[in-house]
């Protein structure tokens, strides 16, 4: 029996597009048995697209891997325990592609090092953020080298990070997400991000929350991809007020991952959170959740 627990992920962070992420307590368990075919059963979130053995992400991602190595794929019965919302910005697809690695590299003795497994999820999803957080856990800097290799560098970020996730009905795809981008921004907003980046990469570093406030700025994907989640700008006014220290899209969106003050009751957010909410005539999922250092490597 094989077993790995993925956890998801929030990719950009606002102002760190396509370039950072990071893991939170929500996690694919899947185990797997060598059998005479393949077959799956699951349970937890959105168990019904977890179960379908046709074109199934994690046994696809699992097979072209062997087909491309040159080896066989032996039939595996797969158990999956799902709480990571699919097609909602929090890196369902790069969890399932690494189990699918995973798999991979077990049954079929691959024998790859962690940086080939990350680099060869990141070439599966044309960036590296999300799998790298998901191998590495914490928050994940992450850059596609030549080759099937990623430079990784992983932060443990200092101190409490509480997290309060709203999550819509509805789904967005990152293909529609990525088609509202312009081709080409400001040298001003270029480097409002840079600097915003690199104040956020401190905050997690020396333990700031109050940093938060002016290093989620972002100038690059947020303002195009607001229309398409609402969830965005109804919340991001909430910053500053009731313990909430910012609000960003988790990855493309729709999804909104939300900074809660350590030193307040996540509670008091999330009520909050809640209220507005219905004031401007919009539901969500509310999950609290927080920072974990727990990757699917570790």
């Amino acid at each position: 029996m094989f077993e790995i627990s993925l956890p998801a992920t929030s990719a950009n962070l606002g102002p760190a597009f396509d370039a950072a992420a990071l893991a939170f307590d929500l996690f694919l368990k899947v185990r797997a048995r060598p059998a005479a075919q393949f077959t799956i059963s699951a349970t937890g979130r959105d168990s019904e697209i977890c179960a379908g053995v046709p074109d199934h992400l994690i046994l696809n991602t699992y097979r072209d891997v062997l087909e491309s190595e040159g080896h066989p794929a032996p039939a595996l019965a797969l158990q999956i325990e799902n709480q990571i919302p699919i097609g909602k910005g929090c890196g369902s697809s790069a969890a399932a592609r690494l189990a699918g690695i995973a798999l991979a590299d077990h049954f079929g003795r691959l024998r790859w090092p962690a940086a080939r497994i990350v680099g060869e999820a990141s070439r599966r999803e044309h960036h590296p953020d999300n799998a790298s957080a998901c191998w590495f856990g914490g928050l994940a800097v992450a850059h596609m080298s030549s080759g099937s290799e990623a430079q990784v560098a992983s932060v443990l970020p200092k101190g409490k990070w509480p997290l309060l996730l709203a999550i819509p009905e509805e789904s967005l795809s990152t293909e529609k997400a990525r088609g509202v981008l312009p081709s080409q921004y400001s040298r001003a907003d270029a480097v409002a991000n840079i600097q915003n980046s690199m104040l956020l990469l401190t905050a997690f570093i020396l333990g700031r929350p109050d940093l938060l406030a002016a290093a989620l700025e972002d100038r690059i994907h947020q303002p195009y991809r607001a229309p398409l989640c609402p969830l965005l700008p109804a919340l991001q006014p909430l910053a500053g007020k009731s313990g909430i220290l910012g609000t960003v899209l988790s990855g493309a969106g729709p999804s909104v991952l939300i900074f809660l003050d350590p030193s307040s009751g996540p509670r008091g957010a999330k009520a909050a959170v809640a209220v507005e909410l219905r004031r401007q005539g919009l539901s969500a999922e509310l999950i609290l959740t927080k920072i974990t250092r727990r990757g699917a490597g570790r």
